[in-house]
């Protein structure tokens, strides 16, 4: 008896020390994070190839987490055209590689963050993000993270269908710049749409669950954080 008693204590001390640990590798894996992406902005040009190469070893481990990279390529290639496209127009072909490095600086300070949802379950974001920040503030940030992989596939769905009606939207017919509006009516809207209704969905659940009614509120640990 006493035996058995010795061993679940041992056993919750385990699960408490794990969590501990679990949180505390949110906390630098944050730090880590921002300090990265603001490095993208604030570094000089001749430093960015290093900051690069940093970003690229957080893709790999992404990748081997199976995530999916092909948002941040495709957000890359369109700020891309559209930098060079206005750089073209206001300053000429002369200033082209400053247009390059603005839109490098920004994929650079996007992958950070991609890794970090790949990597961190939200609600361990949510944690650590109410140890300094409200409790709502924290909630809708943790929330917002997790909507993130369910909004890419419905404005990959909303788009697929849209082309299947016959939208106007695929990526030959959008270099016509009179086929851009029809852009915003037939996925943009739509997913302005989806995401208020997901976030009303969201604001329901958290009322009916008694949310933001205790000032000290407890977290839930994902079971996938001992299956990762």
């Amino acid at each position: 008896m006493w035996g058995s008693c010795r061993r679940s204590r041992q056993r919750i001390r385990g699960h408490w020390s794990r969590e501990r640990r679990e949180t505390a590798i949110c906390s630098l894996a944050l730090l880590f994070v921002c300090v990265l992406s603001a490095c993208a902005f604030v570094l000089p040009a001749y430093l960015l190839l290093p900051l690069a190469g940093l970003n690229g070893l957080l893709v790999i481990h992404g990748l081997l987490r199976r995530g999916s990279i092909l948002g941040v390529l495709k957000l890359g290639l369109v700020q891309l055209s559209i930098t060079l496209s206005l750089y073209l127009i206001l300053y000429g072909t002369a200033h082209l590689a400053q247009g390059a490095i603005v839109v490098a600086r920004i994929i650079l300070a996007t992958i950070p963050g991609w890794w970090l949802c790949i990597t961190i379950p939200p609600e361990r974001i949510g944690e650590v993000l109410s140890a300094f920040l409200p409790t709502k503030w924290a909630f809708v940030v943790a929330a917002s993270l997790s909507l993130l992989p369910y909004m890419a596939d419905e404005i990959r769905e909303i788009y697929h269908i849209q082309c299947l009606r016959g939208a106007r939207i695929t990526p030959r017919a959008l270099r016509d710049p009179r086929n851009w509006a029809e852009l915003v009516y037939c996925v943009l809207f739509p997913v302005l749409i989806q995401l208020l209704k997901l976030s009303r969905q969201m604001a329901i659940a958290a009322q009916s669950r008694h949310f933001g009614l205790n000032q000290r509120p407890t977290h839930w640990h994902s079971p996938r954080d001992n299956n990762d």
